[in-house]
């Protein structure tokens, strides 16, 4: 082998061993989760209130509601009601409408 090949065999040595340090270290800054990590355990399942104590006081509206996903106890989506009288006390009646729809 002629010295210019040698030389030219040596490069792509080199440039492939460079390559590969650099796209391992590029990659090693993203984390991948092993397999076993990806399945997560079940969370517990929601307590069931279909109790015939529990149903005997319900509305049939209500009893739809809470079949369909509709339905928030404590008079919303984000918590208890604001319907006492201390709160409206202090509300207009064009903010009431806005909570009514």
């Amino acid at each position: 082998m002629s010295n210019s090949r040698i030389a030219f065999a040596s490069a792509i040595v080199g440039a492939l061993f460079i390559g590969g340090v650099i796209g391992a270290t590029l990659l090693s800054n993203h984390v991948i989760a092993p397999a076993s990590a990806a399945t997560a355990p079940a969370s517990p399942s929601p307590k069931s209130n279909e109790a015939s104590a529990h149903e005997a006081g319900e509305s049939a509206a209500q009893e739809q509601a809470e079949n369909n996903g509709t339905f928030h106890p404590g008079g919303g989506p984000n918590g208890q009601s604001n319907e006492t009288s201390a709160h409206e006390a202090g509300e207009s009646a064009a903010r009431e409408a806005s909570e009514k729809t």
